[in-house]
């Protein structure tokens, strides 16, 4: 048997292979792998064209009406009833809601009260002043205390005919904020009254770079979520003269053609013919990936390897996108981009996925 100092050296020899395995193991993850065996990745590439078109102003906005009206009662009060539900058609003057009416007849009432009392005291002292018993200061003080009699009848009148809403044109309508029984304050918006006079249309906001190409009259074309694969016709009505101070944006109005069907506030999706033209950069649309925003990634093969670019999104026609950051580039990676990184052995096969 041996002792226990006899087995030292053993058990130090074995200690300093073991580390001299684990240090070669850390070396070799440490190392550069060798990219010459990496198999390299199949792809296809697709052909970067460059063309002189039009580019469309494109933007997205909300479908309605042409007009829009709130709808509001001039004084406070209980709303006494409601007529009317979202959706509803109303004709012109047809009535939407009435306040509760006491009160505002009562002030009408005192109102014709104080009236009869100072035509009575203006004729009363017409005749004492004819007879000299009164002076003509009085007699000027009661007329001017009719007046204002008067002034305030007409001011509970205008208040009793405000305290039913009415309908100021014939329309539908698009949204109600209001029951029976509510105390409501003057001028608090109760109804939107939705008018198809002037037709109906899309509300965009654009920006200044882009509105400045946009006239009133161009053509456009517009898509909703709802109906894919539907275009609408339309043409720019309005073009604002000021940015909205809220969003920094142009508003423009497109009168869409057709779209009847639709509900109010669908979101609507707008590309406006612009005259202008310029040179773009147009790349088969399944070569973009990483897209954020305007920002995407494309690659393009040199000497067998894959290169990245950095390019920006100016918008996509149909199956190709318009971009920037292409310069020199005549074919880019149209399948296996989202396998790449910069610099990957790449091969070219026809078809690849």
């Amino acid at each position: 048997m041996l002792s226990s100092s006899a087995s030292r050296p053993a058990n130090a020899l074995a200690i300093i292979a073991l580390s001299a395995v684990f240090l070669a193991a850390c070396s070799g993850a440490d190392a550069t792998p060798d990219t010459s065996t990496i198999a390299p990745i199949p792809i296809a590439l697709g052909n970067v064209t460059r063309e002189v078109v039009s580019r469309p102003v494109t933007a997205t906005g909300a479908f309605g009406p042409k007009d829009e009206v709130l709808l509001s009662f001039k004084i406070g009060g209980i709303v006494a009833r409601v007529s009317v539900d979202e959706g509803d058609a109303v004709s012109q003057g047809m009535q939407l809601a009435a306040l509760d009416l006491r009160e505002i007849d009562a002030m009408l009432t005192k109102a014709n009260i104080a009236v009869e009392k100072a035509t009575r005291d203006v004729t009363r002292l017409r005749a004492l002043q004819r007879d000299s018993v009164a002076t003509l200061a009085q007699l000027q003080d009661a007329e001017s205390a009719l007046a204002a009699a008067q002034a305030d009848r007409q001011t509970a009148l205008v208040n009793r005919e405000y305290a039913v809403i009415t309908a100021p044109v014939s329309g539908r309508i698009l949204r109600r904020r209001v029951q029976p029984g509510a105390l409501v304050s003057a001028g608090q918006e109760l109804f939107t009254l939705g008018s198809d006079a002037r037709g109906r249309v899309v509300r965009v906001g654009i920006p200044d770079r882009d509105a400045v190409r946009v006239q009133e009259g161009q053509s456009a074309t517009i898509q909703f979520d709802a109906l894919p694969g539907q275009t609408f016709s339309g043409r720019v009505s309005q073009r604002g003269a000021a940015t909205d101070p809220r969003t920094g944006m142009v508003p423009v109005e497109v009168t869409v053609t057709g779209a009847e069907m639709m509900p109010a506030g669908t979101v609507a999706r707008v590309a406006i013919t612009v005259p202008s033209a310029a040179e773009v950069t147009l790349v088969p649309i399944e070569a973009i990936i990483e897209a954020d925003g305007d920002s995407a990634t494309v690659y393009s093969m040199r000497d067998g390897r894959a290169v990245r670019h950095a390019v920006r999104v100016l918008y996509i026609e149909g199956t190709r996108v318009a971009v920037e950051g292409l310069a020199g580039v005549t074919r880019v990676v149209s399948s296996g981009a989202p396998y790449l990184s910069d610099s990957s052995p790449v091969r070219e096969v026809e078809g690849a996925r």
